[in-house]
């Protein structure tokens, strides 16, 4: 591995919890340069020839290995795009840990944009944890705008948790999920902003196989006076279950906007979705209280208990 940063240490800690080189595969990237790479038997990992990013092929005989992706930067000013595509094998079975981690002390805006394909094969399963996280004293912004595509075949299932809970100022992420016949998603997002910062989640799920679902869920936190807008649309394109849900809880100055969208274009779609926004309830803090703690100690528990 090549020689990290004191600042990338601890974002690689943050987002991915490694602290040395991990067993099995991993590619991590550091300020738009590969850091380190490993590959095993089920799990090799080129890099692109004709731009910046990787080829992921997952074996098969891959049953129930980790692999992990981080992207760590502490250059401020760094623009970083990446296209990482990963082709999971018919019956493979596979952790994939990402995310990116800004570091940024200086007063030019540091930006990663990370496209990411998956190309998930028949009765494969996937679970996928992106953590995104933001650090540091400068003025320049920690932007990251990462797009997501899933295309999974005939009995796939994907789990995706979408974490988000400190110093990143703007983010753009868009998801499009395609499934085919008994596929199925779950969309597990938490997501925190304070001060000034914005946050916008689109999904777009397409149910286009008989007997598949999805089931995607945000639960996130506004504080100050930040921004967030949840979209989230599901396409019924045959007999088919599918389900959105936004729970937001509110505060100081800030706002939140839920937009729930279902398109039930074959009879037997079944559709549902549901959105809440509220502030903390008070019998909730008056609760905590009772027990000891201060109002500022009370609003935290409820806001990790939320977030968990």
């Amino acid at each position: 591995m090549a020689e990290l940063t004191a600042a990338q240490k601890n974002l690689l800690q943050e987002i991915a919890g490694l602290s040395c080189s991990p067993g099995g595969a991993f590619n991590i990237r550091a300020n738009g340069g590969m850091a380190a790479r490993q590959v095993t038997d089920n799990i090799n990992i080129t890099s692109k020839q004709d731009k910046p990013g990787i080829d992921i092929h997952i074996s098969s005989e891959c049953q129930g290995e980790t692999m992990y992706i981080p992207v760590v930067i502490d250059e401020s000013g760094m623009t970083d795009v990446v296209y990482n595509d990963f082709y999971i094998a018919e019956n493979a079975d596979v952790k994939i840990i990402a995310g990116c981690g800004i570091h940024n002390c200086g007063n030019d805006d540091s930006q990663h944009d990370g496209i990411h394909r998956f190309f998930v094969g028949k009765n494969a399963h996937v679970q996928y944890i992106e953590n995104h996280y933001g650090e540091g004293d400068g003025n320049g912004k920690r932007i990251l705008n990462p797009v997501t595509e899933v295309y999974q075949e005939e009995g796939s299932s994907v789990e995706m948790e979408m974490v988000q809970i400190k110093g990143v100022d703007s983010t753009i992420r868009k998801t499009i999920s395609k499934l085919e016949r008994d596929a199925k998603l779950i969309v597990r997002e938490r997501l925190m902003t304070h001060g000034e910062q914005t946050a916008v989640s689109d999904y777009l799920t397409e149910l286009n196989g008989d007997g598949s679902s999805a089931d995607v869920v945000s639960r996130s936190v506004a504080r100050d006076s930040s921004y967030q807008k949840y979209v989230s649309r599901i396409v019924g394109n045959a007999e088919c279950t599918g389900h959105t849900e936004c729970d937001a809880i509110l505060m100081d100055n800030a706002r939140v906007l839920a937009i729930p969208e279902l398109d039930a274009v074959n009879l037997d779609a079944s559709l549902v979705h549901e959105a809440a926004i509220g502030k903390i309830a008070g019998d909730q803090l008056i609760k905590l209280m009772t027990l000891g703690l201060t109002p500022e100690e009370a609003e935290q528990e409820i806001i990790n208990g939320f977030l968990a």
